[in-house]
C-alpha cells in the first residue's frame, strides 16, 4: 500500500515550528495528567466522581477525532482545522473559572477537550506528510513534546510545594494560549497530486488493522488507573508533590530516550518484536504499581518502563497506520486510532479505574489493567505479522 503524497513540498515546514506545536500540546498534557485528579479531589469529588469526570477528556476522542479528520480530509483545510481547533479549546476552557460544581465541570471538559482532542491526530498527519521521505525522523520531532511533558510536570510538581493546586487552571489557559499561538506559524500544504490507496471500508475490514485497533483500545484502558490514579495513589502513600512531579518527568524522559535511538531500532527489530516487547512491559509495570508502591526506589526504576509501554508503543503505531492508511486517508487514519485508543480504550480506563478503586482497592485496579497488557499481547502475538517498517502486508 503506497502513496505519492505529495508532500515533499512540505520538507520546507521548519522542524523547530513544528517541534515547537508538539511542546506546547504535551506540556498542556503534563499539567492535565499528573495534577487535574489532585485538583479534582481538593474540590472536593470522590474517586469515582474523579474517574468519570477524566473519563469525559477520553470520551470525546471517541468522535472529534473523526469528526474534525473528515472535515480536514475532505475540505483539504489541515491546518485551517487545528487552528480552530486550538482557539475554541482556549476559549472554552475559560470556563473553569466560572463554576466548579460537578455538572458544571463535567459540560466544561466536555466542551474544551472536543475541540483539543481533534488537533493532534491531523498535527501527526500533517508533521508525517511534510516530512515526507523522511518520516522516519517523525520521533524526533515528536519528542520535543515529551521534553514539554517533562518541563511542565517538573516546574509544577515544584510550584504546588509552595502554592496552592487552584492555580492549576490558569497555568493549564497560559499553556492552551501558547499552544493556539503556534498553531498559527504553519500554512496549508498543496493536496497530494496522486492517490494510490484501499477504500477506507475495505482497510477496515482487514484482520491486521483490527487487530491494531483492538490492542490500541486495550493498551489506552490497562493506562486508565495510571493516568488517573496514579498521582492520589502515590500521594496517600506519603509521596510529595514534587517527588510525583519527578516521577511523572522520569517516564517521560525515558520516551525521550527511545524517541532519540529507536529510528536505528526499527529496522533492526521489526515492529512485531518491539510491540510484543512494550506490551509486555506494561503488564509488568502495572503489577509494580500493585504491589511495590511503598518502595521508592522500586517505583522509580519501574517509571523508566515508560519508555517502552509508551514511547516504544506509539512509535510503532504511528508507523503503522501511517503505512496502512495512505493518500486521502492519512487524517481519518490517525483520527481513527485516537478515537479507538485514547477515546473509547482511555474513557474505559478512567472508567473502570474509578469503580474499581472505590469498590475492589487500588492493588486489585492496577491488576486488572496488567491483565488488558497481557489480552494485547495476545492478539498482537497473534495477528501482528509485519516485521519490516515499510513492508506491510
Amino acid at each position: 500500500m503506497k502513496a505519492e503524497t505529495g508532500a515533499d513540498s512540505g520538507q520546507a515546514v521548519s522542524w523547530h515550528k513544528l517541534s515547537l506545536f508538539y511542546w506546547f500540546y504535551f506540556a498542556v498534557l503534563g499539567a492535565l495528567a499528573p495534577f487535574w485528579g489532585l485538583y479534582l479531589q481538593k474540590l472536593g469529588f470522590n474517586a469515582a466522581q474523579i474517574g468519570e469526570l477524566i473519563a469525559v477528556l477520553m470520551a470525546t476522542k471517541i468522535i472529534a477525532p473523526n469528526l474534525w479528520g473528515y472535515l480536514a480530509d475532505t475540505s483539504g483545510r489541515r491546518i485551517f482545522i487545528i487552528r480552530l481547533g486550538c482557539v475554541l479549546a482556549v476559549l472554552s476552557f475559560i470556563g473553569v473559572f466560572w463554576g466548579n460544581s460537578y455538572w458544571w465541570l463535567f459540560m466544561v471538559m466536555l466542551t474544551f477537550s472536543f475541540f483539543w482532542n481533534a488537533v493532534l491526530p491531523q498535527f501527526e498527519a500533517y508533521t508525517l506528510s511534510s516530512l515526507g521521505k523522511d518520516h522516519h525522523h517523525y520521533s524526533l520531532i515528536r519528542m520535543w513534546g515529551s521534553i514539554g511533558f517533562i518541563v511542565s510536570v517538573l516546574l509544577l510538581g515544584y510550584l504546588f510545594h509552595y502554592i496552592a493546586i487552584t492555580w492549576l487552571p490558569w497555568i493549564i489557559l497560559l499553556l492552551f494560549s501558547g499552544l493556539a499561538i503556534s498553531s498559527f506559524l504553519f500554512a496549508e500544504q498543496a493536496p497530494p497530486r496522486h492517490y494510490e490507496h484501499e477504500p477506507l471500508s475495505r482497510l477496515l475490514r482487514h484482520p491486521q488493522i483490527i487487530a491494531l485497533f483492538v490492542t490500541a483500545f486495550l493498551v489506552q484502558a490497562s493506562h486508565g488507573p495510571y493516568y488517573s490514579f496514579f498521582s492520589i495513589y502515590a500521594s496517600e502513600h506519603h509521596y510529595s508533590s514534587a517527588t510525583i512531579g519527578f516521577l511523572w518527568a522520569l517516564g517521560v524522559f525515558a520516551e525521550v530516550l527511545v524517541f532519540l535511538f529507536i529510528p536505528k531500532w526499527l529496522p533492526r527489530l521489526g515492529l512485531k518484536n518491539l510491540l510484543l516487547f512494550s506490551l509486555l512491559c506494561g503488564a509488568l509495570r502495572w503489577l509494580v504499581i500493585a504491589w511495590a508502591i511503598d518502595s521508592p526506589i522500586i517505583i522509580t526504576l519501574n517509571q523508566l518502563l515508560h519508555a517502552s509501554t509508551f514511547g516504544i508503543y506509539h512509535v510503532v503505531i504511528i508507523s503503522l497506520i501511517h503505512h496502512f492508511f495512505t493518500g486521502k486517508n492519512q487524517g481519518m487514519g490517525q483520527a481513527l486510532y485516537s478515537s479507538i485508543g485514547f477515546g473509547l480504550g482511555g474513557a474505559f480506563g478512567s472508567l473502570y479505574a474509578g469503580y474499581l478503586w472505590e469498590s475492589m482497592g487500588a492493588r486489585f485496579t492496577y491488576e486488572f489493567a496488567a491483565i488488558l497488557s497481557v489480552l494485547a499481547f495476545v492478539i498482537s502475538w497473534r495477528y501482528a505479522t509485519c516485521q519490516n517498517p515499510y513492508e506491510l502486508e
